[in-house]
């Protein structure tokens, strides 16, 4: 009978050790890059400029800043038409797009809060003519009481038109609401017993001879081929609802977004809104108010 020898070893722990080590190196890698996010872009002197295809006068003004102005600050812009505002609002947010020139700071605060892109506003550059159209009377004293009146169905949008109606006294709304972002349940007095209907604004036109009145954006009318003679308001258009350069917030002090910030804020801009005779942009576009 034989007797084996056995020897007792102590298990060796450094390739354990040196696993746990790469592991956590990893997971401290991950971890950093998920705060870093992908590489940052860096814009050069050609930068991308969007604007709604429907929209032409904002293509004219990209167009004009882009002949006249821009080169005086070493820029080269390049007017990119994308029709749907989220999808261009999500390329500024990733560097695709340089700006975008199309929504005022309210309608930006909706699509960030509904998206959650890092977005900021910059400079006003013009303003969208808003007012009331009617197919059916020549005048706003015209409208009879229990009127028909559409409103656009955004929020964003519609504040713009009861607060247009409440400030030349047709309605009156919650003081506790602020005027610029009031819906239709914030109407607190309406002596004129107005019915009022939530459309979308590119339909506005389409209804326009099914109902007593509409409030939208020129533009908009414009498109649909309403003549202008049917707008039987058009009130200044409030700084408030200016339409905004906006820009991907983690560029804004890149050099050449400084630049561009300056390009958009050259006072040749408003002048040339002023007194430009070009049909796509004058009655459509109209220079920043004062407040």
């Amino acid at each position: 009978m034989t007797t084996e020898q056995f020897e007792l070893r102590k298990a060796r722990r450094w390739p354990w050790l040196v696993a746990l080590a790469i592991l956590l190196i990893a997971i401290a890698a991950f971890a950093w890059w998920r705060t870093q996010g992908p590489a940052q872009v860096v814009f050069g002197t050609t930068l991308k400029i969007h604007y709604e295809p429907a929209m032409a006068g904002e293509q004219r003004i990209i167009e004009y800043i882009g002949e006249h102005i821009a080169p005086d600050y070493g820029l080269t812009l390049e007017a990119v038409g994308v029709q749907d505002p989220v999808q261009a609002d999500r390329a500024v947010a990733d560097g695709t797009y340089a700006g975008t020139i199309y929504q005022h700071q309210l309608w930006l605060k909706q699509v960030v809060d509904a998206n959650g892109f890092a977005l900021s506003t910059t400079v006003p550059v013009f303003q969208w003519a808003f007012g009331i159209y009617s197919d059916r009377y020549p005048s706003i004293d015209k409208l009879p009481k229990g009127a028909t009146i559409v409103v656009p169905d955004d929020g964003a949008n519609q504040g713009q038109a009861l607060w247009l109606l409440a400030r030349i006294g047709l309605i009156k709304l919650d003081p506790a609401v602020e005027p610029r972002t009031a819906k239709l349940k914030n109407i607190v007095e309406n002596p004129h017993q107005y019915q009022f209907k939530e459309l979308d604004l590119l339909t506005m036109p389409r209804a326009l001879n099914s109902v007593d009145a509409a409030i939208g954006y020129v533009s908009q009318f414009d498109a649909g081929k309403i003549p202008r003679e049917k707008g039987i308001l058009f009130p200044p258009a409030p700084r408030t609802f200016a339409s905004q350069l906006v820009i991907g917030t983690p560029y804004l002090n890149q050099e050449n977004i400084e630049k561009l910030k300056q390009t958009f804020a050259d006072p040749r801009i408003q002048t040339w809104l002023k007194t430009t005779d070009d049909p796509l942009v004058k009655g459509v576009l109209v220079p920043v108010s004062a407040d």
